[in-house]
């Protein structure tokens, strides 16, 4: 199972959840989150990444293909995860300016099951899709979670990311209830936003481990 740890802050918790199981880590480059981290912070955490096998997505949202593509470059991110309102139109165009095999994600707030039909709209133009919980004034990290109920039947035919609120405490049901090919995990392991639990991602992993044993 993928599974993606995001809001990452600090180059030495970015390298323990890493050695803990992660298989993805997410940064936050939108300004007005209390969790944002500039390009060169990205730079330097990945740094400390080196020779560890993990993906490194940089998370977008309201801005311009040349920030991003610049942020890629410069952070040496792997993938670029849109949380915004992003148009079909503008991932087909952030595709031509990234880099050959960089992933694009896209972020879908799900608020009802006509949310899932517009998330297959992406589908020619993004690798992986992240359904996460909907909030009116929030893009993400809300700790909120999104109705699992409507999951049910969710086969998009690409990958795919369960996020909003998944926790160590409810992460088995969440995997029992909704069987996803991938988690993002971001406050449900946090001590304050930006600062990760080191105790509770070690938790999660235990969690994991007995789902699928």
């Amino acid at each position: 199972m993928r599974v993606k740890i995001c809001g990452i802050t600090k180059p030495e918790q970015g390298v323990a959840i890493a050695n803990l199981g992660a298989t993805a880590l997410g940064f936050i480059c939108v300004p007005t989150s209390p969790r944002y981290v500039t390009d060169l912070q990205i730079q330097q955490m990945v740094q400390a990444l080196d020779g560890l096998l993990i993906d490194r997505i940089g998370v977008f949202a309201h801005t311009t293909t040349e920030i991003i593509c610049q942020t890629v470059e410069v952070g040496r991110l792997t993938g670029v995860q849109l949380h915004g309102e992003e148009s079909v139109e503008f991932c087909d165009r952030l595709r031509q300016g990234l880099p050959e095999g960089v992933e694009i994600l896209k972020a879908i707030r799900v608020k009802a099951a006509t949310d899932l039909d517009k998330a297959k709209d992406y589908l020619p133009v993004v690798d992986t899709l992240l359904l996460d919980a909907y909030h009116p004034g929030l893009l993400g990290g809300t700790g909120q979670t999104l109705d699992w109920n409507l999951l049910q039947q969710f086969k998009p035919g690409c990958p795919w990311l369960l996020a909003g609120g998944l926790t160590p405490e409810n992460i088995q049901g969440a995997i029992a209830q909704v069987k996803p090919p991938g988690i993002d995990l971001s406050s449900g392991v946090e001590r304050s936003p930006g600062d990760k639990d080191l105790a509770k991602v070690a938790e999660l992993f235990f969690k994991l481990k007995l789902s699928v044993s």
